[in-house]
């Protein structure tokens, strides 16, 4: 019973518990694990190197679920609702550099988990629902820490010492919304400090006090101060700014604010003669109708720049033009008011902008006519314009804004992107000056010398182009992403080009050809294309472009992507293997035809050594004989076998060896000849002898003829010698007649083998399987050269054809 407790406690069960795996990972090693419900850590590569495991249900980290991630260095773990982590669960992290646990249900901070992290870069805590840093002070260990992002919905108190080991930092993010309790100077120990967020939307309504704390601890010269989530409802809001943090203060930023006229007034007299250079108000809610010139006393001169984003007028019909605040415009150089419904600006309050050098007037609600207002015609204003932004609003005439800034003699950049424009005229006036133009997003489907010559940089993405051949001498950068490109424009008319991006295109591919135009091209953007993967193509990217042949693909192999051939669709074009079939059809054909060539050669000796050729032609000449056998079978059946034959022994002999047949052969066996008695006997009556040469029909097939010898003789005699087995013609005659004979026929009986000069077995081809047997089976007669003894040759051989008869 102990047993079987112990092994289903809880303690047991979570070590014995199988861990989900998680195999989403790139050949970078980074592991995307998020939204994917896991409610522990999953099992991972031990090689990953960042491993995102946001977004799931993960409550809780043990001591092992990371260990043995030493080279990993991104964890995510935001947005799981995670509450409880193991203090040893961070201690195989060595190489970590960036960790984010915001968006999670930690109630306290453990020093433990972070010291061993001695490579932490970056460390995010926000929105954590804990209410102090804690003690001993958590990030103590953290010598490398560069970003850091703390506090949430219930930290109510930072005490002194709660940063201490954090000496420099490049951002630091602090939500204290409901921060109740500050000790001033917890923060001013950290310098350089580069930019500051801060949230202290409690703090401005109800303890001013405690923001100005912050605020002055964190206020340096260089350093971009952001103040989020802000109401400003008067000038009791504005206090926290003291006097010696005005004096510090350069770049400030409000964010997500709301503002009416009396705070706007009390913050520009706060503000009046602080060295401020940027002042940034984004999403910005105005509660007034602009009547601010109560400030007009003040002085803003150091103030560069004005950059207001995502401006929200609650009775914009009562808002009152800008004309009263010459004394807060005619300073800045840089003005920015983007995505605030601007329908005009008014042609007095342009001439206020007396230092103007950038307007951003993007995303609003300009048209052709309000933007003749706004740049005042052919009226000499804004004569120090260098940069013009009025991209995203409803301009349709390119003509119209052509000839309005030709005036700027110092304008260098104009956007003009995202416009209604459609049609681009034969030609337009430009100011000289004119180096960097984007016409993106609109709807152009052809180009015409209406584009200045002097350009440097264009950007014409977006649009419905399909061609571009408009000479640009010295135009250095060129961007024509989602057009309709079928091919690369031809680099003739760029002599200058370095920089090319045609990415999302209907390219099918390019080559070495197409970019040798491009006299001093380095950066090549053509990705997201429909390729067809040729082999050129395929060639051209693995070996030219990606191994280094003078240009660089900027925007990655990994997005050049094989549309067609069908089964290589959606592969990168890198890692594509094509066959050498496809690639190099004539080398292949080439070397088939020449290895077939080779094969058939040595497939043909082979076959001659073997003699296959011989065993071929005798096949063949046995099927085509064999229908002849048939009718001669049937002329036996119907006549007497002794009437069929004519001859005693059908001769096979070489040509060479004729002289010893007709002047031995012949002579002994077929003339009468009588013993030495003087009378004729049985032994020596005369035979008849079938010789080809005097036998054989004459145009008649020559098989046919040895067949008809064959059947219509007794025996066959073989002449055996040298001569016959090197005559082509004889052993063509004993092929078949050795087939003939040895295949079921006739008998090993009917042949006599009579040998003119010592020959074994071995000198007879071996294809004569069958002969050659024979002589090892079979008694034959040897022709002597002692003529004493050829009495007895003649009565052996007379005996052996007569058989029986003897």
């Amino acid at each position: 019973d102990k047993l079987k407790t112990s092994l289903f406690s809880d303690k047991a069960f979570h070590f014995c518990r199988i861990k989900p795996s998680c195999d989403h990972c790139n050949q970078q090693l980074f592991c995307n694990c998020s939204h994917n419900g896991f409610t522990s850590v999953p099992s991972v590569t031990g090689s990953a190197l960042s491993l995102d495991l946001s977004f799931n249900k993960i409550t809780a980290v043990t001591n092992d679920d990371l260990t043995g991630h030493t080279q990993l260095k991104v964890l995510d773990l935001h947005g799981n609702g995670l509450a409880e982590i193991h203090p040893s669960a961070f201690d195989s992290l060595w190489s970590l550099e960036q960790l984010d646990l915001s968006y999670n249900q930690l109630t306290m901070l453990n020093y433990k988990w972070f010291s061993k992290l001695e490579a932490l870069q970056q460390l995010n805590l926000l929105n954590n629902p804990y209410s102090y840093l804690g003690s001993p002070p958590v990030f103590g260990a953290l010598v490398r820490l560069r970003k850091l992002a703390l506090g949430g919905p219930s930290l109510n108190e930072l005490r002194r010492g709660d940063l201490s080991g954090v000496t420099q930092l490049e951002e630091l993010t602090v939500h204290a919304n409901n921060l109740t309790s500050y000790d001033a100077g917890t923060l001013a120990h950290i310098w350089p400090l580069g930019h500051v967020t801060l949230s202290l939307h409690g703090p401005f309504l109800t303890n001013v006090t405690l923001a100005g704390a912050m605020i002055d601890d964190v206020s340096y010269p260089e350093t971009p101060i952001i103040l989020k989530d802000i109401h400003l409802i008067g000038v009791q809001s504005v206090q926290p700014f003291s006097k010696a943090a005005k004096r510090r203060i350069r770049y400030l930023t409000l964010h997500n604010v709301s503002v009416s006229d009396e705070a706007i007034v009390d913050l520009l007299v706060v503000l009046d003669g602080v060295p401020l250079t940027k002042l940034t108000i984004e999403d910005v809610t105005l509660t007034g109708e602009g009547w601010w010139e109560k400030a007009s006393k003040t002085d803003h001169k150091s103030i560069d720049e004005f950059h207001i984003r995502n401006v929200v007028i609650l009775d914009v019909y009562k808002f009152t033009s800008l004309l009263q605040l010459g004394f807060l415009l005619e300073y800045p150089r840089r003005v920015s008011v983007i995505n605030a419904k601007v329908f005009v600006m008014p042609c007095l309050t342009s001439h206020l902008l007396k230092n103007l050098q950038y307007l951003d007037l993007s995303d609003n609600l300009l048209t052709d006519l309000t933007l003749v207002e706004t740049l005042c015609g052919t009226t000499q204003t804004l004569m120090d314009i260098r940069v013009l932004n009025f991209s995203g609003n409803a301009l349709k005439s390119l003509s119209t804004v052509s000839r309005l800034v030709t005036k700027f003699s110092k304008l260098t950049h104009l956007d003009i992107s995202r416009t209604g424009y459609s049609f681009m005229p034969s030609s337009c006036p430009w100011p000289s000056t004119l180096r960097f133009l984007n016409i993106s997003g609109a709807k152009f489907t052809a180009i015409t010398p209406c584009l200045p010559k002097t350009l440097e940089v264009l950007d014409l993405s977006n649009n419905n182009l399909k061609d571009f051949t408009l000479l640009l001498p010295v135009l250095r950068e060129l961007y024509l992403s989602g057009n309709k490109f079928l091919r690369l424009p031809s680099g003739l008319s760029f002599p200058n080009l370095q920089t090319l991006t045609i990415q999302s295109n209907t390219l099918n591919m390019f080559g070495k050809t197409d970019l040798q135009s491009y006299q001093r091209l380095e950066n090549l953007q053509a990705g997201q294309n429909k390729f067809v993967c040729s082999c050129d193509f395929v060639s051209f990217v693995q070996l030219e472009l990606r191994g280094g042949g003078g240009i660089e693909l900027t925007d990655g192999v990994d997005s050049y992507i094989c549309d067609s051939p069908f089964y290589l669709q959606g592969q990168p074009v890198d890692q594509v293997r094509l066959s050498v079939v496809m690639c190099h059809q004539v080398l292949f054909v080439s070397v088939s035809c020449g290895l077939a060539l080779f094969v058939a050669i040595l497939l043909s000796v082979v076959l001659w050594r073997i003699h296959a050729f011989w065993y071929l032609k005798m096949i063949w000449a046995w099927l085509k004989t064999k229908r002849n056998s048939r009718q001669r079978q049937q002329r036996r059946d119907k006549a007497d076998t002794e009437a069929l034959i004519s001859f005693d022994a059908f001769v096979s002999y070489s040509e060479r060896d004729a002289g010893w047949v007709e002047n031995f052969l012949v002579p002994e066996l077929e003339e009468p000849s009588e013993s030495s008695s003087g009378t004729r006997s049985a032994s020596h009556q005369p035979l008849t002898l079938c010789l080809h040469k005097r036998d054989f029909l004459p145009g008649q097939w020559i098989v046919d003829n040895i067949m008809n010898a064959i059947e219509r003789s007794r025996r066959t005699v073989f002449i055996l010698s040298e001569n016959f087995v090197q005559s082509d013609w004889c052993r063509y005659e004993l092929d078949f007649s050795h087939f003939w004979l040895f295949e079921g026929h006739a008998t090993g009986e009917a042949a006599i083998l009579i040998l003119l000069e010592p020959l074994s077995k071995d000198d007879v081809p071996k294809r004569f399987y069958k002969l050659r047997k024979l002589m090892s089976s079979t008694t034959y007669l040897e022709w002597p050269q002692e003529d004493e003894k050829r009495e007895e040759f003649w009565r052996s051989l007379r005996n052996a054809l007569r058989g029986n008869d003897n």
